[in-house]
């Protein structure tokens, strides 16, 4: 069997600096006879000395039977696409741009393995950032609390070195004080939901106020009011279809100056689903710019919306340590993605999309 090659591109997301592969994983998979190419990166959390790094941007020039793979989306072209490529492309759910996106692919002739959609045999994602994108997201919506105690805007967010660093810096903005905080986690139970509801706890919220809910809380269907009455919404749920509004604009005018709610985490980010069932705003936020304002008036306090879709770079290196060593059983099978199971279904859902975007597309 020939040596299988792979290519880890560099990320070209303003403030992304996380990685589909590490220096541990990187060797785990050169130890298992692979042939690892790795782009010099310099907003990659880990050195280019740790690796053996290529030239920033060169794999366009990587011969077309060796996979790419990297973590966010690559940027706005109309450029075909010959490669494989193993990332996060966030097109199959009819997002913003989304038939262009795979138009790409059917001019170029490659593959897209979406690293969302790379699944077990029981259906489970095999590698998410989910806990640390709850994490990461629950301890900026209290950064956001903070400023608005000072009377300010919450300013450039910057990843952290570990999370001792994230936590220490979230009490010390709070004042040591998180006393009469109480937040609201929907999609608790899962990966993305612990990792908020363990943010939390470990800034000191008491257990009373954390609110956890899943499935079970919001069968009923919204808006609801729960959500009026605290100070941090965090919405972790995974969308996969239509649901009644968790939050609308009038029930926010309508609970007028009795309103307690102030700050929105949108970790799940379904900014440009029709579905989202969060439509009180229409823009993803930034790492420079991290909230987006509610307009609602002199006459209301304020409220503020955070969707930065991709919250575990705040946390770096361990967020990339632990995807990758989820990702790493599976980037084995990779030599035999003819027949293994986690690759043909991915496979087999990129052709799907893609002969949807191609009718969209009108090609």
């Amino acid at each position: 069997m020939s040596t299988q090659r792979l290519w880890l591109r560099c990320e070209k997301k303003e403030f992304e600096r996380r990685s589909a592969l590490t220096p541990t994983t990187a060797k785990k998979l050169i130890d298992a006879g692979f042939q690892i190419s790795v782009e010099r990166d310099a907003q990659r959390i880990f050195d280019d000395a740790e690796f053996e790094a290529y030239e920033n941007n060169s794999w366009p020039n990587a011969p077309t039977d060796v996979p790419i793979i990297g973590l966010k989306e690559l940027p706005e072209s109309q450029d075909p696409l010959p490669h494989t490529h193993i990332q996060f492309a966030h097109c199959y759910k009819q997002q913003a741009g989304w038939s262009s996106v795979l138009a790409r692919f059917y001019k170029g002739g490659g593959t897209l393995y979406d690293l969302e959609f790379l699944t077990d045999a029981t259906g489970r994602r095999v590698a998410a950032f989910g806990y640390h994108a709850g994490f990461a997201g629950a301890a900026a919506g209290a950064l956001a609390v903070a400023a608005q105690r000072s009377g300010k805007k919450l300013g450039r967010l910057e990843p952290y070195e570990n999370e001792t660093a994230m936590i220490d810096d979230v009490k010390n903005m709070l004042g040591g004080n998180v006393n009469g905080v109480k937040a609201l986690v929907i999609g608790a139970l899962g990966r993305c939901g612990r990792g908020a509801v363990d943010l939390f706890r470990k800034i000191g919220l008491a257990e009373d106020n954390i609110v956890k809910w899943d499935m079970a809380e919001t069968a009923k269907g919204g808006p609801f009011q729960e959500i009026i009455d605290v100070d941090i919404f965090v919405n972790c749920i995974y969308l996969s279809s239509s649901i009644p509004p968790f939050l609308t604009k009038d029930q926010i005018i309508a609970a007028g100056q009795g309103r307690r709610l102030s700050v929105v985490v949108d970790v799940s980010c379904d900014t440009t689903n029709p579905f989202n069932p969060i439509p009180i705003y229409s823009i993803n936020t930034t790492f420079s710019e991290p909230t987006v304002p509610l307009d609602l008036g002199h006459d209301f306090p304020s409220l503020s919306v955070i969707s930065i879709d991709h919250l575990p770079t705040l946390l770096p290196r361990e967020a990339s340590e632990q995807f990758s060593n989820d990702l790493l059983p599976s980037l084995l099978e990779l030599p035999r993605r003819m027949t293994a199971k986690v690759w043909t279904d991915a496979e087999k859902l990129f052709n799907e999309k893609q002969r949807e975007a191609v009718e969209a597309e009108g090609l």
